[in-house]
């Protein structure tokens, strides 16, 4: 999907919230005190209160904030397509939940993997959409730049699982200084704050000299900020009760979504017909692929060369119909590749509450089309009734591979259950291995298999034709195809055709059901982190937790009891110090030879 489509669907399932009910009670008020609107205001309102369109002008209004209306019609790309670049898809990112309603955004390392520039483009116009739109923004950063961390109004200073420091952005130097603690003209603030709680890093911003240096630890940073003038006054604000007489009935959610479940599957439904659209090369492969294999199938089993004159002769037409049903079960392999490459932002999705999972899984499941059927018998209700059967494999293929990458999540995981279960599902549908040849332990693996409901149904279907039935087989005491069907293990009445069939809708819903409860509960694939223990940290820091630094000199005669501590943190070798100056340093760069010749 471009970029404009990726707003305009988040859009459409996030809803427009309070802003028909703002609009009515400020166009109400307006006329009771005789206001006139501005125009350009009174539109942009009016615009934005309208549900249900594909394209909003709010979409507009956030890629111009944002900077993404000069590729809002580029895809956005992923591994295997060339797309935006790695800042445009976070703010991409950020547009998903700007175009809603959504007034309080909690965001989380947006600036991974981008560099300082791109980062301060983002928060730049992450601050012009709080100023101007009244929202709240909660960012975590992990050493931004300078000019980056100029653009926030407030500080949260997080340490050890304690708050240092929660206020403007204009004080939390002042208040470090008011521990003892000096920035450097040269040092970035953010990353002052970000040493300054550290035992390793903390006494280079020791400024009171006339104190010795000792450790300041994240509680008493903590209580020192209850004291400080800034702590003080967040104190009295908190502890004031809230009005509830000047809340607002929209300022609480009582729904999990906001807009109706039916407006969800349109737009899931609309998004899916895009895809498939898109995605119509491999549509129009898969079908030459499937009639180009119709094509060797009526070659091989050629009308003028079959026979009907004993039960080796239902065996080839077995083959037959085996043939049809493994290509349209293979048929569905290729939805695999495509739900593993789409389960990122089917997840993203659910956890934003885009809409629920179902609405997903049911435009994919209705929106899958039969390729080609096989005539085998001439009666035209048996050659629908195959036809049938053919939209039910084809479906019952799609939900099982969709529900084994649902389950699976990766590529190479899913390829492998994959196919381990088509070739269990191969070796135990009753025609490889007849069902009395199965052993008894391995016998319930029969009786879920969906091939064994589908070749039930196509032998049913062919040989239940008054071609086989007018026929007597080699002991001249039953039919043609009642001895074929009873070499297969299968049912001889007419009724058990739909009983097949019944089981493989059955199976059709059962797969998208589970890869719907899927979608639901299992978690998305996440990126490893590393834990590190409280003794790793310690050792890192350079201090034991349980060890206080002292500025007097350390005794020789405890170097012996120390050596312990001392293996751990390494040791002090003597050198002589020296200073190095440099005058007249240049620098160049020579210039390749294809540029200086052209």
């Amino acid at each position: 999907m471009t970029v404009k489509e990726t707003l305009d669907f988040s859009a459409r399932c996030q809803g427009i919230g309070s802003r028909l009910e703002m609009l009515t009670e400020l166009t109400r008020r307006e006329k009771e005190n005789g206001v006139n609107p501005e125009p350009e205001v009174d539109f942009f309102m009016k615009a934005t209160a309208i549900e249900g369109d594909e394209s909003s002008l709010i979409t507009y209004y956030t890629l111009r904030i944002l900077g993404l209306d000069v590729c809002r019609d580029t895809f956005v790309g992923d591994q295997m397509r060339r797309g935006i670049s790695g800042g445009q898809k976070k703010r991409v990112t950020t547009g998903e939940m700007l175009v809603g309603p959504a007034k309080t955004l909690f965001m989380d390392e947006i600036s991974t993997g981008l560099d300082s520039s791109t980062t301060f483009q983002i928060v730049k116009c992450l601050q012009q959409v709080v100023h101007l739109t009244d929202s709240t923004i909660f960012m975590s950063l992990l050493q931004p730049a300078p000019e980056t961390f100029d653009l926030f109004d407030d500080i949260i200073l997080l340490s050890e699982g304690q708050i240092v420091y929660q206020g403007p952005r204009e004080y939390v130097v002042e208040f470090f200084e008011s521990c003892g603690f000096m920035c450097p003209e040269r040092k970035g603030t953010a990353d002052f704050l970000q040493e300054v709680t550290s035992k390793k890093d903390q006494e280079q911003y020791w400024a009171d000299k006339s104190m010795p240096y000792r450790y300041i630890p994240v509680t008493e940073f903590s209580e020192r900020f209850n004291r400080f003038h800034v702590g003080e006054n967040l104190k009295k604000e908190l502890s004031v009760p809230y009005d509830k007489n000047k809340s607002h009935k929209a300022a609480l959610v009582f729904e999990k979504y906001l807009v109706p479940k039916m407006e969800l599957l349109k737009a899931s439904w609309d998004k899916e017909w895009l895809l498939m659209k898109r995605n119509a090369f491999i549509y129009v492969f898969k079908s030459i692929q499937i009639v180009f294999i119709a094509f060797i199938c009526t070659t091989l089993y050629f009308r003028t060369t079959m026979h009907h004159r004993n039960e080796q002769d239902g065996v080839i037409y077995v083959g037959a119909l085996l043939n049809s049903l493994l290509i349209n079960m293979f048929n569905g392999l290729a939805d695999l590749s495509l739900i593993i490459l789409r389960l990122p932002v089917v997840y993203k999705q659910r956890d934003l509450m885009f809409h629920p999972s179902w609405a997903f899984t049911l435009p994919a499941f209705l929106l899958r089309i039969p390729y080609f059927g096989v005539d085998l018998a001439p009666d035209a209700s048996r050659f629908f009734k195959h036809l049938l059967l053919v939209f039910l494999i084809q479906n019952v293929a799609a939900g099982l591979f969709r529900l084994i990458a649902g389950v699976c999540k990766t590529m190479n995981i899913s390829n492998t259950g994959g196919s381990i279960v088509l070739l269990l599902i191969f070796l135990l549908g009753g025609f490889i291995l007849p069902k009395t040849r199965i052993p008894n332990w391995w016998e319930w693996a029969y009786w879920i298999s969906p091939l064994s409901y589908g070749l039930k149904a196509f032998a049913i279907n062919e040989f239940l034709d008054p071609r086989w039935t007018n026929k007597r087989s080699t002991d001249n005491t039953t039919n043609m195809g009642y001895a074929v069907l009873r070499n297969l293990d299968v049912p001889t009445k007419e009724s058990s055709y739909w009983i097949c069939a019944a089981a493989l809708l059955g199976f059709a819903f059962l797969f998208n059901i589970l890869f719907t409860i899927a979608l639901m509960y299992l978690e998305a694939p996440g990126k490893p982190q590393a834990i590190i223990s409280k003794e790793e940290a310690a050792a890192m820091e350079g201090q034991d937790t349980n060890q206080q630094p002292t500025s007097h000199p350390v005794d020789g005669n405890k170097r012996t009891s120390n050596a312990s501590s001392v293996a751990k943190k390494g040791m002090i070798l003597q050198f002589t110090p020296y200073s190095m100056s440099f005058d007249n340093v240049s620098y160049y760069v020579d210039m390749p030879r294809v540029s200086s010749n052209l």
